[in-house]
């Protein structure tokens, strides 16, 4: 059952469509992730779903509500943890933790939950005096103090280390866990790929694809990537002609191959018949970037093979 339905939302600034016509639902119970370049109007899109923002056309429910009319009923079941947030300079940690519960009739007891996101040293630290990392997991905190039954993350991990963001993904896979439904803004793939029931790709206020994060990745250019140094330029009309190959180029000398396991199988045959020996050799499976990077890269700036005309490749590129 779907509890967020966006619905054709559009929003402007100066006449200029930050979001036009983005349409989603995101089901009861799942991570539902937005992936987009910067400036793709991935925050527009949450803020109005959290009706921070009012949209200029289109409809958004969250769990039947609309959150610009409905506001007080929406803000006691949706958590929000903005890209940027502030709060006042001199509170402490455990003040603002204190605050927003009393916001709440059923808060969760916050104590584990600054514990579990390295908070519980920092309890009387006032907020101008915690780091970018720190105030970034505060506001997560906040986010989950209400139990929320929706709950929008925006650049979760921003400025966290590796080992912070790695806890910071298992606590949201507990909150998951524990029947809250995630919306996730990230621009970190392998956090969306690991955490993610579904991705929703923005690109320039527009929903370019919709589907899980393997769903993604298969439908990217070719789903495995072969890259060698041949010891000899390779015929360009060879290349062309490999099974189920989706594209190629030379890089630097490089070759570049993005096809199936059945191109692989091929390239191997075509080296062995050419007495051609590969350097270098990597067979390396198709990554969430790949996907991310060809649905959303201007197609003026694709690579494209050039006619077959025998020559080898590296010979054209030279």
């Amino acid at each position: 059952m779907a509890v967020i339905e966006a619905n054709g939302v559009r929003k402007a600034y100066a006449g200029r469509p930050v979001v036009d016509s983005v349409s989603f639902t995101v089901d009861e119970g799942e991570i539902f992730g937005i992936l987009g370049p910067n400036g793709a109007g991935k925050t527009t899109t949450v803020e109005c779903v959290a009706g921070l923002r009012v949209p200029d056309a289109g409809t958004v429910r969250v769990a039947g509500l609309d959150p610009v009319a409905e506001r007080d009923r929406v803000t006691r079941l949706l958590g929000v943890q903005l890209q940027e947030s502030e709060l006042q300079p001199k509170i402490t940690v455990r003040e603002a933790l204190d605050l927003y519960s009393a916001f709440h009739p059923s808060p969760a007891d916050w104590r584990p939950l600054a514990e579990r996101l390295g908070l519980d040293t920092k309890l009387d630290t006032r907020f101008a005096r915690l780091s970018g990392g720190q105030k970034q997991r505060l506001s997560i905190a906040l986010a989950l103090v209400g139990r929320p039954r929706v709950v929008i993350l925006d650049e979760l991990t921003t400025g966290l280390d590796p080992r912070a963001r790695r806890d910071t993904w298992q606590l949201i896979e507990d909150v998951r866990d524990g029947g809250v439904t995630v919306v996730l803004v990230t621009h970190f793939m392998e956090e969306a790929q690991r955490l993610c029931d579904r991705i929703a790709v923005i690109d320039k206020g527009r929903v370019v694809a919709l589907d899980t994060p393997a769903g993604l990745v298969a439908g990217a250019d070719g789903s495995t990537v072969i890259s060698f140094t041949p010891s000899a330029p390779l015929p360009e009309a060879e290349l062309a002609a490999l099974p189920e190959v989706a594209s190629y180029e030379d890089r630097d000398g490089q070759v570049v191959i993005n096809g199936t396991d059945e191109t692989v199988n091929a390239v191997i045959s075509l080296l062995a018949r050419l007495r051609v020996t590969a350097h270098r050799l990597r067979v390396a499976e198709a990554t969430l970037d790949d996907a991310f990077l060809g649905l959303t890269e201007h197609p003026d700036l694709t690579e494209h093979p050039g006619p077959a005309d025998g020559r080898g490749l590296a010979e054209r590129t030279a």
